[in-house]
């Protein structure tokens, strides 16, 4: 039997003359193949090297100034040291909360200082970042079904459901400044004297209600985008067979729109775990407002190296997050591929 690639018999022209020798099948193919990957090089080539100066270069950076001590004055002799190899020791300080002491080594830091924030500062990242995103989720996904539905006026109301994601968020933020001032909107509305910025819990939730008010059209804009990819004739195959609203939403609705929630979610959960400007506005940190990004800017001031390692610590907290995420998210795409094949076997 001949191959595809083997040579193809030798066919004399009609007219006579020299016998016409055609190319082996696929040689073409992948001529053209070889040549499209040359040029698809070419062209991420720029990207490639943008992202590497803008992203790699930095991570680098900041991990190699981790492991140096920052310049000032020693403790135990008065005099300037121009820093040196730190090893973990920065590192060590922010997890154990340890600080310079006056006659050298370190003791624990006194609440208040930059120091003794760290789990603080973690503790009140991850519960802005877990509260908003669950409200985020559940309003935006309740927006999304509302702006898939077929209405007059459909349009209008999705460019308005977008207006707040639009706007910049230090103009939120000092939007928000305004509404949640004493004599403000919020206090009017609800015929209150609350300190919004003021008190711990109540300067939290105006954090919450803000970045809820902003981001909440990002999911919805997301969540939309899964609900339109379900076919419309699988809805009504499921009226046909008698399944009510909620067995609709939690037997179709739900799995079927579940690949584009769960990327919603991952990326609004990694924007929220690096949240700075929205908090820093608002209240300036104060309050148990403080994040880590907010930790990191006030430590640049004081610090370089130490400040790296804890942009390092916040970058590999936020890298596990988002392992997690994609982990669980692999895990489904090679259950359903899984299924699939075995569907058609």
């Amino acid at each position: 039997m001949a191959t595809e690639l083997g040579p193809t018999p030798v066919k004399a022209p009609a007219s006579g003359g020299t016998p016409v020798h055609h190319a082996p099948k696929g040689v073409g193919e992948d001529n053209k193949i070889l040549s499209q990957g040359r040029w698809a090089s070419w062209l991420l080539a720029p990207t490639i090297i943008a992202l590497a100066v803008v992203i790699v270069y930095p991570i680098i950076s900041a991990i190699v100034m981790s492991f140096q001590k920052d310049a000032g004055l020693d403790p135990a002799t008065g005099l300037f040291t121009a820093g040196g190899s730190a090893g973990l020791q920065n590192y060590v300080n922010w997890i154990a909360q340890q600080c310079a002491a006056p006659a050298g080594g370190t003791v624990a830091c006194p609440p208040g200082t930059l120091g003794g924030q760290f789990w603080s500062a973690t503790a009140t990242t991850f519960i802005f970042t877990v509260i908003t995103v669950t409200l985020e989720t559940v309003m935006g996904f309740w927006m999304a079904m509302i702006m898939a539905r077929t209405f007059k006026g459909r349009s209008l109301v999705r460019a308005a459901v977008l207006v707040p994601w639009a706007i910049p968020t230090a103009v939120t933020a000092q939007l928000w400044l305004f509404i949640f001032d004493f004599q403000g909107i919020a206090n009017k509305i609800f015929n209150a004297s609350i300190l919004w910025t003021g008190s711990e819990w109540p300067a939290r939730w105006a954090v919450i209600i803000a970045d809820t008010w902003k981001t909440t059209p990002f999911m919805a804009l997301l969540i939309l985008a899964g609900l339109q990819i379900i076919p419309a004739e699988v809805y009504e195959a499921a009226k046909v067979d008698g399944a009510s609203a909620w067995q609709r939403f939690r037997m179709i609705t739900l799995p079927l729109v579940k690949p584009a929630l769960m990327v919603a979610i991952l990326f609004r959960t990694l924007d929220a775990l690096r949240m700075f400007d929205l908090p820093y506005i608002l209240t300036g940190g104060a309050n148990n407002t403080t994040t880590l990004s907010i930790l990191v800017i006030n430590q640049v001031r004081q610090g370089f190296n130490a400040a790296a390692a804890l942009s390092t610590i916040t970058f590999f907290i936020i890298f596990l997050v988002a392992f997690i995420f994609v982990r669980f998210l692999g895990a489904n795409v090679v259950e359903q591929s899984g299924a699939s094949a075995k569907g058609k076997k």
